[in-house]
């Protein structure tokens, strides 16, 4: 296979200079290749910085407590990766006596990591000859050979993961042909406009050859993202703002907010605000007027959210939440994990 020597050759000479890559010890790896799930290279640069310097080992993550994990991971989302890496953490250094596993197998056994990320850290980390098969890997298969299927689709990845076992055998350096099949997706096998002319597979790429670049590869189309719209309640006791912690089954799971939800049928957002105060915690508030509305894209829908100040006009005894509650100041909002939605607000009032 000609081929994969060429790649090599070419990621040897174009390979971006990464953090993780100048010093890939396993926990370095994992915490990257976790960080790297639905996330660009750029964003993820500057949180791997700074959660390396907070926590620079396992056992480091392990003994920290939850809250202050999902606190340094705050704005980079999805913050079920933080929650299940913590988890993993302690449960490495519980049972393995902090000896992270070395096989992909093994790996795809701990919270949080997929088949992509076990192959990813097990062939980077440790040298297994397991082909990682992310976006980038699909798109430069589909083109290489042509291949018409839905790269969104299971048997298609499967599919493309056989297909390459050979050669990442023949390659004789899993962790170089892994992320040189990555590198070559990221920066010239792109989705828009790839650069087929520096390409060091151009030679043998059917989809080249054929005319069929801009067609592949084959994804079916997702539907128009939803957007709803929310109020959230700012309850003031005095100096002091209620927030409750969302829970560790919901998304954003462990953060704090403050209540609210849904707008439904023809209420005003004032009134939302109202009575989804009263629905999630029991207090009954007055709205005094809204703080701002701020609009903020998830990976399924988007939100239109509009937060009110408002004061307890009932018994503080009236708290009736199954969820961990607090009553902080202002200045202390920060110290805290929120939604990055919510940091918004918090520039609306001029923290």
């Amino acid at each position: 296979m000609e081929w994969v020597h060429r790649l090599l050759a070419w990621y040897r000479h174009h390979q971006r200079q990464l953090p993780w890559r100048d010093d890939p010890s396993p926990y370095r790896v994992w915490v990257s290749e976790i960080m790297l799930q639905q996330t660009r290279v750029v964003a993820v640069q500057p949180y791997f910085a700074r959660f390396l310097a907070r926590f620079p080992s396992l056992e480091s993550l392990a003994a920290a407590d939850q809250e202050e994990v999902l606190k340094v991971w705050e704005g980079l989302g999805y913050y079920s990766r933080a929650r299940n890496l913590h988890q993993a953490a302690r449960q490495v250094v519980a049972e393995r006596g902090g000896r992270i596993p070395a096989s992909s197998v093994e790996l795809a056994e701990l919270p949080g990591v997929g088949p992509y990320t076990a192959a990813a850290i097990a062939s980077i980390a440790f040298g297994e000859a397991t082909p990682v098969v992310d976006g980038n890997v699909l798109r430069v298969v589909a083109r290489h050979r042509a291949w018409r299927e839905d790269i969104a689709a299971a048997r298609t990845r499967n599919r493309v993961r056989a297909s390459l076992e050979e050669a990442i055998a023949e390659s004789g350096a899993p962790s170089s042909f892994n992320q040189a099949m990555m590198e070559l997706g990221a920066l010239v096998c792109t989705p828009r406009q790839p650069q087929c002319a520096v390409c060091p597979l151009a030679g043998d790429c059917r989809a080249l050859a054929e005319g069929l670049v801009a067609e592949l590869p084959v994804k079916r189309k997702r539907g128009a993202v939803p957007c709803y719209e929310i109020a959230v309640g700012l309850v003031f006791d005095g100096e002091l703002v209620f927030i409750a912690r969302r829970g560790e089954d919901q998304m954003l799971g462990g953060l704090w907010e403050f209540p609210g939800g849904k707008r439904e049928g023809a209420e005003s957002l004032a009134e939302t605000c109202l009575r989804e105060v009263r629905e999630e915690v029991g207090l009954t508030v007055a709205v005094e007027e809204e703080i701002c509305t701020v609009d903020h894209a998830y990976s399924h829908f988007a939100i239109r959210l509009t937060a009110f100040r408002c004061r307890l006009a009932g018994p503080v005894a009236e708290l009736c939440c199954e969820r961990p509650t607090r009553w902080v100041r202002l200045d202390q909002l920060r110290e805290l994990p929120f939604p990055k939605a919510n940091h918004k607000i918090f520039a609306a009032l001029g923290m």
